[in-house]
């Protein structure tokens, strides 16, 4: 088989996985932060300066200039929620009885890969695929809350290919374009009774956009990385479906842009820190207006985010040539809080704590495997006068949330072409 039609292979490999999984947001608002196994072991500390691998490259794709020849990275996340809302005094009587959600989190499966080649000392070539936004959440049909919400799903599918240049040996660069497809499904109640109706909203929309990096090596044992995700304009089409009848909508979604920044510093030639911070604007997404036939407003989506923010430290330590332990806390601004904290996506602040292992099984294939638990800070809903939310008629809702992630994460590394035979340095420049 040739080089080419592997690569073409691999890619849609990749491009099937994904079409076929559902993943679920565990990132703030509807984002999936779960793309690198070897990341996730540090909480994603120093993704962004190259502690993720090839993987890392998400974040920052001037990274696989760090990944000498031939390179292939995937991963798979488990993601297992346990999210429950239970209504409390405040609600309004008639919805009481109907009682709690259940467990509205759905486990998922989140894969991911990338591909990287070198084409000589200062030219790389890579290709991404991800589902960088994801939400499954299903109550109950008939409780408290259904005429807030139903079931809600959210899948999107992100193709990125990338060219990486290493400008010499202390700084790279890269960019490329991302091409994205986003689906969105939200299901409500039409009537706070057992066995009422649903009303359906579906939509889809293929968008594009590109991601940018550079990485900077100022000294020996210090690397800083910094990588951008642009916002992608989506204008879904797709229908609302009710009892009185089914009627094709458009609507405008913009996903927001992200910025990176990573450090990763070797202590001793064993231990490496690492450090990361992360700025996602989800203030960009405001009110989608969703029209029917003739431009006629159907209804909205108030979405109002603020920006989210994510801090991020851990470490690794060799044990030995072949052996690679990992740890990592983070802590996660979430961009929703009571003023806007929705039945569909309660989500709140939270604290991420995870362990890692990668494996060097021989000097071509590694695997990595990493756990992470979430503590989420303790959340309620107030669906009161002045909630976006709150319908025209005085019908309140008010819930505590008791919510708990776990995400385990395996992944494999392979180089493809003999890294005995490498490719010569870059030259060397100066920086003075």
């Amino acid at each position: 088989m040739s080089r080419l039609s592997r690569s073409l292979t691999l890619a849609a490999v990749s491009l099937a996985a994904l079409v076929a999984a559902q993943g679920g947001a565990h990132a703030g608002a509807f984002a999936i932060r779960e793309q690198s196994a070897s990341a996730q072991g540090y909480s994603f500390a120093g993704v962004a300066s190259g502690s993720g691998n090839l993987s890392s490259m998400f974040w920052n794709p001037a990274v696989i200039t760090m990944m000498p020849g031939w390179n292939t990275e995937a991963s798979l996340s488990l993601i297992i929620p346990r999210v429950e809302i239970d209504p409390t005094t405040g609600t309004f009587p008639l919805f009481l009885p109907l009682g709690g959600s259940g467990d509205i989190g759905q486990d998922a499966l989140v894969p991911a890969s990338y591909n990287s080649y070198q084409i000589n000392d200062m030219l790389w070539v890579g290709l991404s695929t991800t589902s960088p936004y994801g939400l499954v959440t299903d109550p109950r049909d008939n409780w408290a809350g259904q005429v807030y919400s139903r079931s809600s799903k959210i899948f999107s599918l992100n193709v990125n290919p990338v060219v990486g240049i290493k400008i010499n040996d202390w700084i790279s660069v890269a960019a490329g374009p991302s091409l994205q497809y986003f689906d969105i499904r939200l299901k409500r109640a039409a009537a706070p009774t057992p066995g009422a109706p649903s009303i359906i909203l579906d939509g889809d929309d293929i968008g594009f956009g590109f991601t940018a990096g550079v990485t900077l090596t100022p000294f020996a044992g210090t690397t800083i990385g910094i990588g951008y995700r642009s916002q992608i304009d989506h204008e879904l089409e797709g229908t609302v479906t009710s009892p009185a009848g089914r009627i094709p909508i458009s609507s405008d979604l913009t996903t927001p842009d992200q910025l990176t920044i990573g450090i990763s510093q070797a202590i001793t030639p064993a231990l490496t820190v690492h450090a990361g911070f992360e700025w996602t604007n989800w203030s960009v997404l405001e009110t989608p207006l969703v029209t029917g036939p003739g431009g006629v407003v159907v209804t909205d989506l108030p979405l109002n985010y603020k920006d989210g923010y994510f801090y991020s430290l851990g470490f690794d330590y060799k044990v030995n040539n072949q052996l690679t332990l990992r740890a990592g806390v983070a802590y996660e601004e979430s961009p929703i809080d009571t003023e806007i904290r929705s039945t569909r996506l309660p989500d709140n602040d939270r604290i991420w704590a995870s362990v890692g292992a990668s494996y060097q099984w021989n000097n071509k294939l590694s695997f990595d495997v990493a756990y992470t638990h979430i503590f989420s800070k303790e959340t309620d809903i107030r669906i009161v006068p002045g909630h976006q939310d709150f319908p025209d008629v005085s019908a309140p809702f008010v819930a505590d949330v008791d919510a708990s992630t776990d995400i385990i994460t395996v992944g494999l590394r392979y180089r493809w072409d003999d890294p005995a035979v490498a490719i010569p340095a870059a030259p060397i420049v100066r920086k003075y």
